[in-house]
């Protein structure tokens, strides 16, 4: 079983097995139609950009991950069985993605609305 792990406002989690369907549904609601924006907490700032993002997971342990799909940017922790897998496509980033990293590095990233 794979997929991304998504949090609703009001505390429901679910498996989403295919995130880029589900990303086409999420913006049909008027709550789901809100641009969403990674932010990183220690210094509030809101990821923009791959190369930022790799020097914050850098820093908090993760390592690149080659698994050989080149649709996929992807990091691993060595202490763990965790695994982060963006698209390569930063415009493709999306809040199922924000979401993934936010509950492998908590108290470290949030999600908030633009």
């Amino acid at each position: 079983m794979s997929g991304v792990w998504v949090f609703k406002n009001n505390g429901v989690f679910r498996l989403v097995e295919n995130p880029q369907a589900e990303e086409g549904r999420e913006g049909s609601g008027s709550s789901g139609s809100r641009k969403k924006v990674l932010v990183y907490l220690p210094t509030g700032e809101v990821v923009s950009s791959y190369n930022f993002l790799e020097q914050i997971l850098t820093r908090l342990g993760w390592e690149r991950y080659y698994g050989g799909d080149p649709d996929l940017f992807q990091f691993h922790k060595r202490s763990s069985i965790d695994l982060i897998s963006l698209p390569r496509d930063f415009s493709k980033f999306n809040s199922i993605y924000m979401y993934d990293i936010v509950v492998k590095n908590p108290n470290v990233f949030h999600v908030r609305d633009m």
